[in-house]
């Protein structure tokens, strides 16, 4: 004989007294304390960390006052954690002698953590021609494949292919950039990896010659040197 009631599942005291989107930022959120050894960077990330003064600076803070901003990152499938948003906080504490990190830990798809990564990592300043051309191609690449679209780029001038337009002016509007602008950053991807260590190179040290204004560096100075250096490169056919 069958008992009412056998196979009746009654949910629980959580779920009873919370919202579909408390569970859900639930699942997303959870900030933990991770060992540094189970951190490992995003793939074929684009962003260089380097050894400056501000990293130094930063280096100082998480010796005295800790990690104050979580990483994010997401569970890698082989165990450990991909760092999707704190490879310098990283970085600086391992300087530091710091062996643990607080982390979001957030599972997300290949595409939505490259946008995060990109997003997260463009609000610096001082990012390298270089660094912003592989960005900006990764970006584009994920929001496209996001919108269903073909993730090829088109070998000649970006824009010409139809699925170009929508893309483009997401990833520069999001970057508080041109269209044009990020045209021409997508296109020095197309330089050798020599003449890309070049530009850069010659980028810092054009900027470095001319910011200081009086003896002291001139931020806005520096924009206006930025804008103008990447102008006068993208004339060259690359």
């Amino acid at each position: 004989m069958r008992e009412y009631g056998s196979n009746i599942n009654l949910p629980s005291l959580d779920n009873l007294f919370s919202s579909e989107q408390e569970r859900q930022d639930a699942k997303l959120e959870k900030i933990q304390i991770l060992p540094l050894t189970e951190l490992h960077p995003f793939r074929n990330h684009p962003f260089q960390v380097r050894d400056d003064d501000e990293m130094n600076k930063m280096v100082d803070s998480v010796k005295e006052y800790g990690v104050m901003t979580p990483a994010i990152v997401r569970p890698r499938k082989y165990g450990g954690y991909e760092i999707v948003a704190g490879h310098r906080r990283c970085h600086a504490s391992q300087r530091a002698g710091v062996e643990t990190m607080p982390c979001i830990v957030r599972d997300m798809d290949d595409d939505t953590a490259i946008i995060l990564m990109v997003d997260s990592n463009c609000q610096r300043e001082h990012i390298l021609p270089s660094e912003k051309a592989k960005a900006y191609q990764m970006k584009l690449e994920a929001v496209k494949r996001k919108a269903g679209r073909p993730s090829k780029i088109n070998s000649g001038q970006v824009g010409q292919n139809f699925t170009q337009p929508f893309s483009v002016e997401k990833v520069a509007d999001e970057a508080g950039e041109s269209v044009k602008q990020v045209q021409r950053f997508i296109r020095l991807n197309k330089l050798t990896p020599e003449l890309m260590k070049m530009v850069d190179k010659q980028y810092q040290a054009t900027l470095k010659k001319n910011s200081y204004v009086d003896g002291k560096f001139d931020e806005d100075l520096y924009q206006v040197l930025s804008i103008s250096f990447l102008v006068a490169l993208s004339k060259f056919k690359v």
